[in-house]
């Protein structure tokens, strides 16, 4: 992976992770465009450009990660301790798919054309989604319920599928229960902090300390990466990344989905027919 594709594919990462498209479909097409394999860039390209959307998730929405951090020091069962608890509630349907399933989802789409077959479809999926959200406007509650958070975990759960977007299917997810738009956005950056760093600290451990089946599991695909290409991969992720969580949190606002969910659509149907 030379810098070019690196820029290519770190600004793919950083604008699809908080815009409602997919990040993980949209990288894989973005490699199939750029004639990589889909495992060029391995793990090492992975974490590096999640970490990057991590960083510009803790840039844009600081001042919430700030007023959360103060309210729980006061140790009291305040707004900033029930929405702590809320972020909390919401990792566990990941957190039980990441830690029992996550080898068999894997193994669903190791094949490329079924890879393939899974993006087109969830595109479609997330397409469906968001435009559900512009024809059915529940009345807003002003704040994120528990049973709702875990609703909308188990939408970013089942987001692990590529195609399927994190943050059109939490943000859609919760719209549809009748949240606020004006939080909503923030609760579903937020949310996914603790996860994507969970993935990344473990991935990496991986790297340092490689096991006897993850090396015959990545033996043949686990071409070192430049470090240029690295640097360039993590800044275009990161600057693209804090450009995008700012412009969707807008969006949410306005509640304009349904031109991404006219874009995921073409997408899927493409995908289907060109894979």
């Amino acid at each position: 992976m030379n810098e070019l594709q690196a820029l290519i594919l770190g600004l793919i990462q950083g604008l699809t992770e908080y815009l409602p498209v997919s990040s993980s479909g949209h990288l894989e097409i973005g490699k199939m465009l750029l004639g990589l394999d889909p495992e060029q860039g391995g793990l090492t390209f992975d974490i590096v450009v999640h970490v990057a959307t991590v960083l510009a998730t803790i840039v844009i929405l600081w001042k919430e990660i700030i007023w959360i951090v103060q309210g729980l020091f006061k140790f009291k069962w305040n707004d900033e301790a029930k929405y702590a608890f809320a972020i909390l509630v919401s990792m566990i349907p990941v957190a039980i798919v990441g830690f029992f399933m996550k080898d068999s989802i894997e193994a669903l789409y190791a094949d490329e054309h079924v890879r393939k077959l899974v993006v087109g479809c969830c595109l479609i999926v997330t397409a469906v989604l968001l435009t559900l959200t512009h024809f059915y406007k529940p009345q807003e509650k002003e704040k994120i319920s528990p049973l709702h958070a875990f609703v909308i975990g188990i939408a970013q759960a089942v987001a692990v599928l590529p195609g399927l977007s994190r943050s059109g299917s939490t943000i859609a997810t919760g719209l549809l229960l009748g949240n606020s738009k004006e939080k909503l956005a923030q609760f579903s950056f937020l949310m996914v902090i603790p996860p994507i760093l969970g993935e990344a600290l473990l991935d990496f451990k991986h790297l340092v300390a490689p096991s006897a089946e993850y090396l015959a599991e990545h033996s043949g695909t686990a071409a070192a990466i430049p470090t240029a290409s690295l640097l360039v991969g993590f800044l275009a992720a990161f600057v693209s990344g804090c450009f995008a969580c700012k412009w969707m949190i807008s969006i949410v606002k306005k509640c304009k989905l349904i031109y991404f969910g006219i874009y995921c659509a073409i997408a899927g149907v493409l995908v289907l027919i060109l894979g």
